[in-house]
Parts: C-alpha cells; sequence; structure tokens
C-alpha cells in the first residue's frame, strides 16, 4: 500500500479544511456536486467549467487516486468541465507520473504553509479600516480583478456556501473595499483561502495586517494553526507572519 499524504499531522488537518471550502462552493451550484470515491474527494464545478481551481481533486494515498483516476475523468467529462486539477505532494512521484501517462500537465506548484497560531503575536493593525463583514459579492469581485479573471468568474464558482461557513474579512482605502481574506475553521485549523488585493491598493502592508486580526480572532475562537497554500506573489506576506513552507503541492491539470 502507498503512503498517505492526507491523514497526518498538519497535511492531513489541511486538506480536510481545504475540501470543506471547496465543498462549499461546488455543492450550492447548479449541477455541481462532491464526489468522494474511497480516499479521494472531487470538486465537480460545472458553473466554471474552465477553471480547474474550482475543480479540484485531493486522495489520501497513490492507490486511491489510481483506483478512482477513471470514474473522475468521466464526471468531469459528464459534468461538461474542460479543466479540472489534481493537487499532489511533491513527494509523490508515482502519482505525477500516472497523471502525466494520463494527459495531465504540471500547471502550477503552490507552497504549502503552515502557522502555529500559539506563536502569532499580538496584532497592530494600525490605521487599518477593517472588519469581518464583507460579503460574498465583494470577495468574488475582488478575486476576480486580482487575479485577472473575468467578472462573474468566482461568483459562478463558489456559489452561495451556507452562512457561518466562511468568514470574510474586508479592508477599505477611502471607505471603498480593496482587500479580503476568508478564513474556515475545522478541528482547530484556521484555513485561509480567497485573499486578493486590488492591483492599485497593494504595498501598503494591507493584507498582511487584515489577515493577522482575521488569525488573532481565529485563535480566540480555539484554533491552534492556520493553514493555507500560496502563490509567489503571496508567500512572502505569509512568511512575514510566521508561515512556514512545508513543502510543495504540485497542480497537474487536465485541460481538454
Amino acid at each position: 500500500m502507498s503512503e498517505p499524504y492526507t491523514h497526518s499531522g498538519w497535511h492531513g488537518r489541511m486538506y480536510e479544511t481545504f475540501a470543506a471550502a471547496f465543498s462549499a462552493g461546488a455543492a450550492t451550484v447548479e449541477g455541481g456536486r462532491v464526489l468522494e470515491p474511497v480516499g479521494v474527494f472531487a470538486a465537480v464545478n460545472p458553473a466554471v467549467p474552465e477553471r480547474s481551481v474550482f475543480n479540484s481533486v485531493l486522495y489520501e494515498s497513490h492507490d486511491a487516486l489510481a483506483s478512482a483516476l477513471g470514474e473522475l475523468a468521466a464526471a468531469y467529462e459528464d459534468a461538461g468541465v474542460r479543466a479540472w486539477t489534481v493537487w499532489v505532494p511533491e513527494a509523490d512521484r508515482e502519482s505525477a507520473q500516472m497523471l502525466e501517462d494520463a494527459g495531465h500537465r504540471l500547471d502550477a506548484t503552490p507552497a504549502a504553509m503552515v502557522l502555529d497560531l500559539d506563536d502569532l503575536p499580538q496584532p497592530d493593525p494600525g490605521d487599518l479600516d477593517w472588519d469581518s463583514e464583507a460579503s460574498l459579492d465583494e470577495v468574488c469581485a475582488i478575486n476576480d480583478r486580482a487575479y485577472g479573471y473575468e467578472d462573474g468568474t468566482f461568483a459562478r464558482g463558489m456559489g452561495r456556501p451556507p452562512e457561518g461557513v466562511l468568514r470574510f474579512y474586508r479592508a477599505r482605502l477611502d471607505g471603498r473595499p480593496v482587500c479580503v481574506v476568508g478564513t474556515l475553521d475545522l478541528d482547530d485549523d484556521c484555513g485561509v483561502f480567497w485573499v486578493a488585493t486590488l492591483p492599485e491598493a497593494r504595498g501598503r502592508g494591507l493584507t498582511s495586517r487584515l489577515m493577522h486580526v482575521a488569525l488573532e480572532e481565529g485563535r480566540e475562537r480555539g484554533c491552534d494553526i492556520s493553514t493555507l497554500q500560496a502563490t509567489k506573489l503571496g508567500r512572502p506576506v505569509y512568511e512575514t507572519l510566521g508561515y512556514r513552507d512545508v513543502g510543495t503541492i504540485e497542480m497537474w491539470e487536465r485541460r481538454e
């Protein structure tokens, strides 16, 4: 039996939180669903058939993924999804090779990062104009602009998650929301998602200060760690908060 990658320590907690965040969206869009073959999680989100990040697959072991791969490919094709991705820990070269042989291509290599919230200093937001009342529409619109997506992409992909599953924070400049952070608590992990700052508002420390207050609230709720997946752009910001890089997670995309 191949080594399991997701059910030990912080790594397992990160994947569980990640799966919960993507379930919240896929389960609420028209035609969306979650597939859970033994040892595998897959979000099927036909509302954004061209965006593989909303059509993500996680797995416990190479054997579990190998057993489910054909079923997953058929499910995405039946749903009209044109791009889907499998998140592969960098140590699992066997699965990476299997996916490449099946027509997947390496699309991105975000860093898995974890923060021990006991080590988080008390936040000093300074003059940051913030609150935890960001609307889903604001979060989606800012993410679209920050990542260069067509307007409405994130709104279609995220659907309407149940109230209370995700917390959305926002920071404003001149009264206008320009930075957002989402968090989801699961098993004492304050998972961080959908972090975005409008291009014209970057370089002011808004992201790190907003994340800091969001993480402090997570600690007050009883969370002991925070996990996230970092792009190259976001990684330096997270490192200033004390997150440590614990390895690359490769995104192996299949695109029709």
